[in-house]
């Protein structure tokens, strides 16, 4: 795409031509975010090819026969024809797949299995969201912060240009392709006709082949057709954005981020040494109680031990947030105009994230004294893993002062990938009731409600209690169970599997709501 530039970056305002009776205004050069895009380009779109159009076809069709009954291994088939659509645009527009292209390729598509086994929302959620980022990083490549954390952008953009692409190129290819088409076409629906009427046939002959052909052909009910026309729209223009962007993407490397003024040597790190003195003393104390023992300090602050773990967690966390700002703010304004300047900073601020580092472990001490005394709950896992990342991005950071920092944004964008994959694949809510479990075994409280709020994929823990417990704990997932009837294609593996625990140990008849409500008030308030 041509592009024009109003002046040399080094050009004066350019005023606009000279009205009678008004004075001439200057045009004011972009200042702020705006002058960091001043240098984005966005390449003209090579025109699309047939394979493009029927692959972003197919994942129309597929999203409104597969994704109206749920999501599990549906998602990650319908995101198969939207990958090779981008791949025959990517190829159209000459380019070739990359190392990093497959590394955000094969990451997006392994996030998707996450659906697939876990009858949880919120890991599913987490990792379909993970996934659509590391597609656009597949799509648009790139290494730096903009590309890593703008990359999305592009894709949202495209969702507009991608159809009118699209539309271009069928109006284009619609001349040459007619006779050939035609043809295709009337094949097609002869054989659908045959299809239709031999499988109606076949299927009022045996009943065994009706239940295969019932399990087989997606419902697709009158009543839903403009829910599966939306879902149709969905999957074709999201096809058609990720193939326009993989012909056209934005070069996100380009745009660069000024460094802020740099700032005197003690102006600059006087606060941060301040800053370092006080993470050290706060260190030095929690060093003393974990070897000193936490009986003295529960003694002399009068609280019990689970109000000091609690007290502590959520603090440390906002701590470890705000350093991670005051290092990036820090770096903005680091001095750069003496030699020793590049030592001072690695000093001092490697000298904080060696600090912060003790503060993330006191952080995840302070979770597990937590756990140890509530249970272990969504949001406790969710913070915890949270926490631990943070620690894991500190020691990046600390690594980037060695080494250099052009690796570190992937490096970064790579493990938040890694991270909310492996929090899917352990399955979160089967590790809460495990956890829960053992506690009960341990102390003999148990959070009743909280574990009947569970998902599918906590029945295999769950079904360790004795009973009327056990039942008691199953008989709200049962129940949701009960009322689903999902495809196959919609029905993930944790579902599959409690399932087939249910019908092998069903519940107990003697768990009803009198005893359960019983056992709700013994198991949560025992000493």
């Amino acid at each position: 795409m041509s592009r024009s530039r109003a002046a040399s970056p080094g050009a004066a305002p350019v005023a606009g031509p000279a009205t009678p009776g008004v004075s001439p205004v200057a045009v004011s050069p972009l200042v702020g975010p705006a002058s960091w895009l001043a240098d984005l380009q966005v390449d003209e779109p090579a025109p699309v090819r047939s394979a493009t159009l029927w692959a972003a076809l197919a994942t129309g069709v597929l999203s409104m026969l597969l994704l109206g009954d749920g999501v599990a291994v549906n998602l990650l088939i319908v995101a198969l024809p939207a990958v090779l659509a981008a791949y025959f645009a990517a190829r159209r527009a000459g380019r070739r797949p990359r190392a990093w292209t497959l590394v955000w390729g094969v990451a997006g598509l392994a996030l998707l299995i996450v659906p697939a086994l876990r009858d949880a929302d919120w890991p599913s959620f987490l990792a379909v969201v993970t996934a659509v980022a590391a597609g656009s990083l597949a799509l648009h490549g790139g290494r730096s912060w903009p590309a890593v954390l703008l990359g999305p952008i592009g894709v949202l953009s495209a969702v507009v240009t991608g159809p009118t692409w699209a539309w271009q190129g069928v109006r284009n290819l619609s001349g040459g392709v007619r006779e050939r088409l035609g043809p295709v076409l009337r094949a097609l629906a002869v054989a659908a006709v045959l299809l239709l009427v031999f499988g109606a046939l076949f299927a009022g002959a045996d009943a065994a082949f009706a239940d295969l052909l019932g399990d087989l052909v997606p419902d697709t009910s009158v009543g839903e057709g403009p829910f599966r026309v939306v879902l149709f729209a969905l999957g074709l223009v999201g096809a058609l954005a990720a193939a326009r962007t993989a012909a056209a993407p934005a070069h996100w490397d380009q745009v660069e981020v000024p460094q802020g003024r740099a700032r005197g040597r003690v102006e600059w790190a006087l606060p941060l040494i301040v800053l370092n003195v006080l993470f050290a003393v706060f260190n030095a104390i929690q060093l003393a109680v974990l070897f000193g023992g936490y009986d003295a300090v529960l003694e002399k602050t009068g609280q019990t031990y689970a109000e000091y773990a609690r007290q502590g967690f959520w603090q440390l966390l906002l701590a470890t947030l705000l350093t991670l700002l005051v290092i990036v703010l820090a770096l903005r304004w680091a001095p750069r105009t003496r030699s020793g300047d590049r030592t001072l900073v690695r000093s001092v601020l490697g000298t904080l994230c060696a600090l912060t580092l003790v503060v993330v472990a006191s952080a995840v001490r302070r979770m597990d004294m937590y756990v140890e005394a509530y249970g272990l709950t969504r949001l406790r896992i969710s913070v915890l893993g949270a926490e631990l990342w943070l620690g894991l991005v500190i020691v990046f950071i600390m690594a980037a002062g060695v080494w250099g920092a052009r690796w570190l944004p992937r490096a970064v964008a790579v493990s938040a990938a890694a991270g909310v994959l492996a929090f899917g694949l352990v399955s979160p809510d089967e590790l809460i009731a495990e956890r829960n479990v053992q506690r009960y075994e341990d102390t003999g409280r148990f959070d009743l409600d909280y574990a009947g709020g569970l998902s599918a994929d906590a029945v295999p823990a769950l079904d360790k209690l004795a009973e009327p417990l056990r039942s008691c704990a199953l008989r709200f997932v049962a129940a949701d169970l009960d009322e689903r009837d999902a495809p196959w294609y919609a029905t993930s593996w944790g579902e599959a599997k409690a399932r087939r625990i249910l019908d092998e140990r069903p519940l107990s008849d003697k768990a009803n709501v009198t005893v359960c409500a019983r056992f709700r008030n013994e198991v949560m308030y025992r000493e």
